[in-house]
């Protein structure tokens, strides 16, 4: 598998700071989890329209689809917790900073790449740098419930990194492999919820459809970028590069939400940084 080419490490940088604003958006909203599902609906009601312009997904990639969206919704149901209990300059750095260490580990094991010392240095790096993001102003009695959801989430995160990273490497077709998963992934939370809080659901949906959309368009695209770096780069490497998204995320909550911290934050964005420099090397 080639390294990081300048080309790819450049999408992925774009793709975290989309990945950064979603966040914040729902971390912002008055109900975090009827945003995360328009969110949803959005993002795949934006790929819906493309599903015949790129090849389906080859036969063996399916298999790998349906878990990655059984897992998705593992995922959105840690996010909304994570979201709901703390800040997004807590949680947010948490779950995708432990997220790449595991990825890391993993993918040497059930992948067969073997990172070298300048990628687990930067893989090292980016995910302690992420961490001291999330940490910083941490109270335990404040904190725990957040800290505990987001650690789960990283777990989860990690896990449906890999899979897609497997599915889409033998789908053939990348962008089929992305589209698909957005189309079909826009059902099983979206169904839940219904269910949950049907009139409530849909009275939000018709009033903020703009947002969801908007919200739905910038997830589907931070990970589509994502994957398709996967087929051109170390999954390792992919997966911490992504994760600075975070340096996005300390300075919104920051400045934007004044979720405080911002000088003590300072270091870890460094440090993340040089995570991504020794990528590079």
């Amino acid at each position: 598998m080639p390294e990081l080419s300048l080309g790819v490490t450049l999408a992925v940088l774009g793709a975290a700071l989309l990945h950064a604003t979603w966040n914040a958006m729902i971390k912002s909203s008055n109900d975090v989890l009827l945003d995360t599902t328009i969110f949803i609906v959005g993002a795949g009601v934006a790929a819906a329209p493309f599903l015949f312009l790129a090849a389906p997904p080859a036969p063996a990639a399916w298999p790998y689809l349906a878990a990655s969206i059984a897992i998705h919704v593992a995922y959105y149901v840690a996010l909304v917790g994570a979201y709901r209990a703390g800040d997004l300059s807590h949680g947010y750095p948490i779950m995708r900073g432990v997220a790449p260490l595991i990825v890391a580990v993993c993918a040497l094991a059930w992948l067969g790449e073997a990172p070298k010392p300048a990628t687990w240095a930067g893989v090292l790096l980016i995910g302690g740098g992420v961490l001291s993001l999330g940490l910083a102003g941490f109270h335990w009695r404040t904190s725990r419930v957040s800290t505990g959801w987001a650690l789960a989430n990283a777990v989860i995160i990690a896990a449906y990194t890999l899979v897609d990273a497997a599915g889409v490497r033998l789908s053939g077709s990348p962008e089929g492999y992305v589209l698909w998963m957005f189309v079909l992934d826009c059902l099983p939370f979206p169904l839940f919820v219904l269910a949950l809080r049907g009139r409530q659901f849909v009275e939000y949906g018709r009033r903020y459809w703009a947002r969801g959309l908007t919200g739905g368009v910038l997830s589907a695209v931070a990970y589509g970028i994502a994957l398709w770096a996967m087929t051109r780069a170390p999954v390792a490497a992919v997966a911490a590069l992504r994760e600075t998204s975070v340096i996005f995320a300390a300075l919104i909550g920051a400045y934007i939400l004044k979720e405080g911290h911002a000088r003590v934050r300072l270091g870890g964005a460094v440090t993340v940084l040089a995570g991504v420099i020794a990528l590079k090397l």
